[in-house]
């Protein structure tokens, strides 16, 4: 007598994009959460802002030395089981961080932090490639942008109350390193178990194309804009703004709301409007934005500048992604290490630009040299296919 045991049903791309949204949430919380808790560490510690700045350094260290191997573990082992295994490196970095007794405990901590970071930002971006194929190319890889920008606003309310709490950072981790192992435990089963477009007899290591070099070039752009206003935009409402100590996170809470905002409208307007028009808008945007804080440095126009860049820089890098993720030059992993190599070199090279061109001017001018990066996204994404 032959038993049949009867196949498991096929998972539902809903279930899918649920999974792996959720896995975007927990790398945002992750992440997020750290950067909550920096001055407490620092207190607890006894660091001095020059020690500091060094050990922050430790964090995009371990994600530059990861750049290399990222892109060949996800094509040779697949998206699915390089992000399960990052994700618990990353929590576990965060717990170790929390609870580090000096500073190269601290360092080695945050050089693997750096290395967890850059493994589950390909790798959860090549399995949201993957949904995104079972939509039909439908574009949302943006929402699931915006899931990990939603994820920083839950991390900083939960950080404050942590702080208010007198919660010391290792106890705060280890109860957000749980969360993360739960939720990771129950979307596991509905990720993407095989890569879209992946084909055996393609060679891992392939010189990117011009399409590729354009795409990194467009990321480079935004994320110079991005890194200035994430390190920089306190320091403006701060010195040229001169808003009162209330209001000098405001800018910095205006480009967050929106960008975490129009992440989630970007797809329906992608869709409607085309990637490309999309980008070229949100070029724009960003520049427009910088130059209205630049010209007209009160609090009320700069906060609205603020907005406006958060909108701008909203929509470039998930759909730049996306694009990336539809190469059929090389695998998606590959793909998507090669344009984010080239977006993160901006990242870093942004807030130092700001500051060396502020020394030699002023914090007017160097933002408004990052309004010229706003234009350079509109200008590059003419002669990009998006």
């Amino acid at each position: 007598m032959i038993s049949v045991t009867a196949a498991a049903p096929p998972i539902s791309r809903k279930a899918h994009r649920l999974a792996v949204g959720a896995l975007f949430f927990l790398l945002g919380l992750c992440f997020a959460s750290w950067a909550s808790r920096i001055p407490s560490v620092q207190q607890r510690m006894g660091i001095s802002e020059a020690q500091l700045g060094l050990v922050l350094l430790a964090l995009p260290l371990g994600q530059l030395l990861s750049l290399p191997v990222t892109g060949w573990l996800v094509a040779k082992e697949g998206s699915r089981k390089v992000v399960l295994w990052g994700v618990v490196l990353y929590a576990a970095a965060l717990v170790g961080a929390g609870w580090a007794s000096n500073l190269y405990q601290l360092v080695l901590c945050l050089v693997v932090f750096g290395v967890g970071g850059n493994l589950t930002n390909i790798s959860v971006n090549t399995q949201a490639v993957g949904v995104e194929r079972l939509y039909k190319h439908k574009p949302i890889m943006a929402s699931f942008h915006g899931l990990w920008s939603l994820a920083g606003f839950v991390a900083a309310a939960v950080g404050s109350f942590m702080i208010g709490r007198a919660v010391p950072p290792g106890v705060h981790f280890l109860l957000i390193t749980l969360l993360i192992v739960a939720g990771l435990a129950v979307s596991a089963g509905y990720t993407v178990r095989q890569d879209a477009g992946v084909d055996p007899d393609q060679p891992i290591f392939v010189k990117p194309d011009k399409q590729l070099l354009g795409l990194g070039a467009l990321a480079f752009c935004a994320l110079i804009c991005e890194g200035a206003m994430f390190d920089w935009s306190g320091v403006y409402f701060k010195k040229v703004i001169q808003a009162d100590k209330a209001w000098v996170g405001a800018g910095y809470t205006a480009f967050m709301s929106t960008m975490a905002l129009g992440r989630f409208g970007a797809d329906k307007l992608a869709e409607r409007l085309g990637a490309r028009r999309v980008i070229q808008l949100s070029g724009l945007l960003t520049a427009t934005g910088l130059l209205i804080a630049v010209l007209l440095p009160m609090l009320s126009t700069a906060l609205f500048g603020f907005f406006l860049v958060g909108f701008g820089t909203s929509a470039v890098v998930p759909l730049v992604y996306s694009a990336a993720g539809r190469s059929t030059h090389m695998s998606a992993g590959m793909a998507l290490t090669s344009v984010s190599t080239i977006g993160f070199l901006g990242f870093l090279l942004g807030p130092p630009l700001i500051g060396l061109v502020a020394g030699a001017t002023s914090l007017r001018v160097s933002f408004a040299l990052i309004a010229v990066m706003g234009l350079c996204v509109s200008a590059v994404a003419s002669r990009v296919r998006v």
